[in-house]
């Protein structure tokens, strides 16, 4: 990584976000309902919003508006994203940091923390143990350290590829990382990640300040706006951005990611492939800010707000929720969830039921296992998905802008989640979960039109099924 006096920059880095303008947006007084209802409309067009007609949404404080909000946001989440969730798994490869952020278990000052970094051997007993219960897909995380520069990131990526335990394998590794810079960027993407996420945490500027001390690296609030930037020109096209909620304003931090994301597009033709809302958690060592702590009603708004706003950007919600806040955000617009999810320094192996929370960076809310995840899903009426096919088919940035926008993208990601959820209905599901997924996978391939399509996906289904074959994919 590059010192604090060498931080390298994006052309034409700027800081875009201005808190004066969305200061301002929020500052106009009561939504008025004819715009609500117009910015709606647009929105269910899949058209993305501007950020003055995203505030019109975050200024809706009426019930009866807010109600509409909601509809509108499950109706289109519907209409992109049908009832497929896709599942990953956070894997915490190592906490060391020299960053002091105010919130954070592992910030440097905290002496309540369990420091550890996994050996490569330990690595390939965590992606063993995931694989086990049927992972497909992982995001890395690790603190920022000289340690943990981009060939260290690298080397942790293809070791993580080069597991098997059965027929499992990890087909998809994002990574939660400190900015990097072009090179650290064009090492990462030579490893194959999928997408590179770095959560701004807040964007409000002062209070950056106050909770990222200026001596650190994260301290810089400019260098860590721009590391994506940086990122899209070292020809990583798949990224995903985020803020802590919970740090500043709900409606401010909302506002803000959808600045951001209308900033890469405008710059670089693609948006983000994600967005991350994470509302801040207990933590051993750390202290929360109740002023700005949000309510389960205006998390679900946040959520609304963001998939009329971005239609075509993936929306994650962790298990730092309940699975009761879960199961009702999923309604609102989420696409991906984690599942069976252990944020310990070498939880997958190691931690046992109870969390070890000396040892995390936050407490999850939702600890229950994969295959729990997986049955409720299902019974609720959802498609689980592992499917990796549009990264490993080079559908990402542009070129999946160009089949997703026309609604295109249906075509692969339906009968991909199918044979996704199929392989693990045969090689990791509980008796009860396979009974419901069979069940499951017969009513969706019924829903689609008679034809060679609808045949070629029940072949492979069936080939799955009734042998060793797998990874089928469109």
């Amino acid at each position: 990584m590059s010192t604090l006096a060498a931080m390298t920059l994006s052309d034409r880095a700027a800081d875009f976000i201005v808190d004066d303008d969305i200061t301002r947006c929020l500052s106009l007084g009561p939504a008025d309902p004819g715009k609500v209802r117009e910015i709606i409309a647009k929105a269910l067009t899949k058209t993305a919003l501007s950020v003055d007609e995203t505030a019109e949404l975050v200024r809706a404080d009426d019930p009866a508006l807010v109600e509409e909000i909601f509809a509108a946001a499950r109706s289109l989440k519907q209409a992109v994203y049908g009832n497929r969730i896709v599942l990953f798994a956070p894997l915490y490869v190592a906490n060391r940091c020299v960053n002091d952020c105010a919130y954070c278990a592992f910030r440097r000052s905290n002496p309540h923390a369990v420091r550890r970094t996994l050996s490569s051997e330990e690595v390939r007993r965590q992606v063993e143990a995931l694989e086990k219960v049927g992972h497909k897909r992982l995001i890395l995380v690790f603190g920022e350290h000289p340690r943990y520069d981009a060939a260290y990131i690298a080397r942790t990526v293809r070791e993580v590829y080069s597991v098997r335990a059965g027929h499992g394998e990890i087909r998809r590794v994002n990574i939660n990382a400190a900015p990097l810079d072009h090179e650290g960027y064009r090492l990462v993407k030579d490893a194959g990640i999928g997408t590179y996420q770095i959560f701004q945490e807040t964007y409000h500027h002062e209070t950056y300040r106050r909770v990222h001390p200026s001596s650190t690296r994260k301290g810089n609030y400019l260098y860590r706006l721009d590391g994506l930037s940086r990122a899209f020109e070292a020809g990583c096209d798949d990224v995903g951005i985020g803020a802590l909620y919970g740090l500043y304003d709900w409606r401010f931090e909302t506002l803000a990611l959808v600045t951001h994301a209308l900033h890469l597009q405008s710059r670089y033709g693609v948006g983000p492939h994600t967005i991350s809302f994470p509302r801040i958690r207990p933590a051993v060592g750390t202290t929360l800010d109740p002023r700005w702590s949000v309510s389960d009603e205006h998390f679900q708004r946040v959520i609304a707000i963001l998939r009329l706003a971005v239609p075509y950007t993936g929306l994650i919600l962790t298990a730092r929720e309940t699975a009761q806040v879960r199961r009702e955000a999923l309604r609102m617009g989420v696409s991906q969830i984690d599942a069976g999810s252990r944020i310990e320094i070498g939880g997958y192996t190691e931690a046992g039921d109870a969390q070890a929370i000396e040892r995390e960076q936050f407490t999850l809310g939702d600890v229950r296992s994969l295959d729990e995840v997986m049955r409720e899903l299902i019974d609720d009426g959802y498609v689980p998905s592992f499917c990796t096919a549009c990264y490993r088919q080079g559908r990402t940035g542009e070129h999946f802008m160009e089949i997703a926008v026309p609604g295109h993208v249906k075509r692969f990601c339906s009968p991909n989640a199918l044979l996704t959820l199929m392989e693990y209905l045969m090689d990791y599901a509980s008796p009860a979960t396979r009974a419901s997924g069979e069940k499951r996978i017969a009513e969706e391939l019924a829903k689609m039109p008679e034809g060679q399509a609808r045949q070629d996906v029940a072949d492979r289904l069936a080939r799955i099924r009734g042998s060793e074959d797998r990874d089928f994919y469109y």
